[in-house]
């Protein structure tokens, strides 16, 4: 991107959780483009991490870093926005883009799951909006939550992961009402970008795509896409949960 174009973000200090890979790499690819400072978070993928960093390192000396962090653990909750601030100066923009799925078809849950999908997908997201209120209030900021449209609309067989980003939802409605007028908070549900990387057949895959609107999958950069226009083009936006899903919402009956 030229660097004319980077200038809408320029000065301001970007976090991004589970950065390291797929979407939330991509994310924070756009951010860094646009001129941010970038905050990777990751919790096992250092090498991606490493590789990610330094690249933008590259382009823009001093411009990210790494932080890695175990956000079920209360402590890295507290710290990784303050571990932030400290490397950067700032904190402007927070992307809860971390998260964990798999099935949990009913009959077969435990406590275990639950807590598990619970904490990554709504707990931490809470946590650390609530870690970094005071630095976003003070740089009059943005909260992002990456939810997911199967917050809006179940799942099948994966009822808690379903239900934890439906409570992401709700949560992004209550803390743009609770943390406005200096703090904007909005989430993003992505429809059928990546397949899951445990595998998905191939049939079923179809007939996903056959129920969407735009007749196609769409990519990360979709997604990241997305953010930007609420870190840059959205200043009397709030509470709001944008679906890009191409339409997957509109479609048929659920698989």
């Amino acid at each position: 991107m030229a660097a004319q174009d980077a200038a809408p973000l320029e000065n301001q200090v970007v976090l991004v959780t589970g950065a390291a890979r797929r979407i939330g790499a991509v994310i924070a690819q756009a951010f860094h483009a646009h001129g941010a400072r970038v905050a990777v978070h990751f919790r096992r993928s250092a090498a991606e991490a490493g590789a990610l960093v330094a690249a933008m390192n590259a382009a823009r000396p001093g411009s990210a870093a790494a932080f890695e962090a175990d956000l079920a653990v209360d402590s890295a909750l507290q710290a990784l926005p303050a571990s932030v601030i400290g490397t950067f100066g700032a904190l402007d923009v927070l992307v809860n883009n971390a998260s964990t799925f798999y099935p949990t078809p009913v009959g077969t849950i435990t406590a275990r799951q639950f807590d598990d999908l619970v904490s990554s997908n709504l707990r931490a997201p809470l946590f650390l909006s609530q870690a970094a209120a005071p630095e976003l209030r003070r740089r009059r900021g943005l909260i992002l939550n990456i939810a997911d449209i199967h917050g809006l609309r179940p799942l099948r067989r994966h009822s808690v992961y379903s239900a934890a980003k439906a409570g992401l939802v709700m949560l992004t409605r209550s803390l743009a009402r609770e943390l406005g007028p200096e703090i904007r908070v909005n989430a993003i549900a992505p429809g059928p970008v990546l397949w899951p990387e445990s595998g998905m057949d191939g049939e079923l895959q179809k007939r996903i795509v056959a129920r969407t609107a735009l007749q196609r999958t769409g990519t990360p950069e979709d997604v990241a896409k997305a953010a930007i226009f609420f870190a840059t083009a959205a200043p009397f936006v709030t509470g709001e949960v944008l679906a890009v899903d191409g339409g997957r919402l509109a479609g048929g009956d659920e698989r």
